[in-house]
């Protein structure tokens, strides 16, 4: 494992993908138990994306007391049906939030009429229960969540709100197997924003593939910005990305990240 460090934002590089979920989850559980022996419960953000299935995968396996656990996910196409497997509440109740007994998983409902009322119920909970940990990726346009560079703000007033997929971002579902083509992709979508997410005491930020290297070069290169969304990330006093050598490959070996 390779170490680094850009600003506040520590990075850890591994030999593979299986291998950077692995410790991603230990280093979480670690982190939550600890937690749970200071305070009845903790609460986590989760992120739906395939660049969290090692992880996941391994998460689950972990020693950790999920009935003092609630869950949160962390955004939502709108306009597809409930029962539709695209959607991030059903990818995450297949990998962790129906794998493991937590005291409560709190859903965004991507269905809801009333748009800004859902928002406003779900930033109410956000408030209601303090995040403590976010577990999360990177998009390929360097996106956090569906914070897209145009809708970006890293000083949005709103926890929650309703946001419009750029190019770039219909392009990676596509990319990922989810849709056919950019066209079968929901114009829009609800997500945590920004502050949302940097809320969190703590953040595990998992990063794998090829497909993400360029993301990763600029999260640790570029000026922070909302061009690049993903840099506010060394800005955290708590947070690790966690890399295999593929999303890496642009930073090793050549040096260290300013």
């Amino acid at each position: 494992m390779t170490e680094l460090l850009a600003e506040q934002l520590k990075v850890q590089i591994y030999e593979s993908r299986k291998a950077m979920g692995q410790a991603a989850a230990e280093m979480a559980a670690a982190c939550i138990r600890e937690l749970l022996q200071t305070q009845g419960t903790v609460n986590i953000i989760f992120a739906a994306a395939a660049s969290q299935n090692e992880f996941l995968e391994a998460l689950v396996q972990q020693d950790i007391n999920w009935q003092q656990v609630q869950a949160f996910h962390m955004d939502e196409y709108t306009s597809l049906p409930e029962d539709d497997s695209r959607l991030f509440g059903i990818f995450l109740k297949e990998r962790i939030f129906g794998k493991v007994p937590f005291k409560q998983v709190y859903y965004i409902n991507g269905q809801a009429a009333d748009r800004a009322a859902e928002c406003e119920r779900y930033a109410k909970l956000l408030q209601q229960y303090p995040v403590d940990i976010t577990c999360m990726g990177i998009g390929e346009n360097s996106h956090l969540a569906f914070n897209d560079p145009h809708v970006a703000d890293f000083n949005d007033p709103q926890l929650v709100k309703i946001v419009d997929l750029d190019e770039a971002c219909k392009q990676q579902q596509v990319n990922e197997g989810c849709f056919e083509n950019t066209a079968q992709v929901p114009v829009d979508a609800f997500t945590l924003t920004i502050p949302a997410l940097l809320k969190a005491r703590y953040i595990f930020c998992m990063v794998p593939g090829t497909s993400k290297a360029e993301a990763v070069f600029h999260t640790l290169n570029d000026d922070i910005s909302e061009e690049y969304p993903s840099t506010i990330l060394r800005t955290h006093a708590n947070a690790v990305l966690f890399l295999d050598k593929s999303s890496a490959e642009r930073i090793v070996p050549a040096g260290t990240a300013r």
